[in-house]
C-alpha cells in the first residue's frame, strides 16, 4: 500500500491533487491511519509523529503524488456578541478553558457542549446549532499550525484537556 509520509501546509503546495479525504476535526490528528480518499484511491497515512492536519494541506505520496485535505461539516456551536470587544471576551473565557475554537471575524465555533453554552450565553452571548466543517485554532505551541506535542509546562494549576 502506498504511504504518504509528509503533510503539505495549505499554500505551500501547487500540484493538481490526485484525490481528496475529507476529515472530521479527531480525524485530522493523526500519525498513522489507513485512509480512502473521495475517488476511491487507498493509501496509509505514515508520519514520523502526529500532527494537526488542516483543511487545504496537502499529504504528500512516495510517488510524488498529492492527497488533498478537506474538513467535514460536523456539529458545532456558533458564538456571536455584541461588539467585537464582547467576541474577544467570550474568546478568552473558552481559551482558558482549553477549548479548540475556530475564531471568525464576527463569530466564534466551538463544538457542542451544553455546558458551556450556558456559560456563554450567561455571559450575554447569542448562540446557534450548526452544521459546518471545524478548523479551530493551533495552539502556540504547535509550530506553525502542525504538530502538538503538548511539551509545555502548566505550573502547578490543575484543569481539564478537551
Amino acid at each position: 500500500m502506498i504511504r504518504a509520509t509528509k503533510v503539505f501546509p495549505s499554500g505551500a503546495w501547487s500540484h493538481v491533487a490526485t484525490d481528496t479525504v475529507v476529515l472530521d476535526f479527531d480525524h485530522r490528528h493523526r500519525r498513522r491511519l489507513r485512509m480512502q480518499g473521495e475517488g476511491g484511491l487507498d493509501f496509509l497515512l505514515d508520519l514520523p509523529e502526529a500532527v494537526a492536519i488542516r483543511d487545504g494541506d496537502g499529504l504528500l505520496l512516495e510517488d510524488g503524488r498529492i492527497v488533498e485535505v478537506r474538513a467535514s461539516a460536523e456539529p458545532l456551536l456558533e458564538v456571536r456578541a455584541a461588539d467585537p470587544l464582547h467576541l474577544v471576551r467570550l474568546a478568552w473565557h473558552l481559551g482558558n478553558r482549553h477549548l479548540p475554537v475556530q475564531i471568525e471575524a464576527d463569530r466564534l465555533l466551538i463544538r457542542e457542549d451544553h455546558v458551556i453554552e450556558a456559560m456563554l450565553v450567561s455571559l450575554g452571548a447569542v448562540t446557534s446549532h450548526v452544521e459546518a466543517p471545524f478548523d479551530p485554532e493551533g495552539g502556540a505551541y504547535e509550530g506553525g499550525g502542525h504538530g502538538h506535542d503538548h511539551g509545555h509546562g502548566h505550573g502547578q494549576h490543575d484543569h481539564d484537556h478537551a
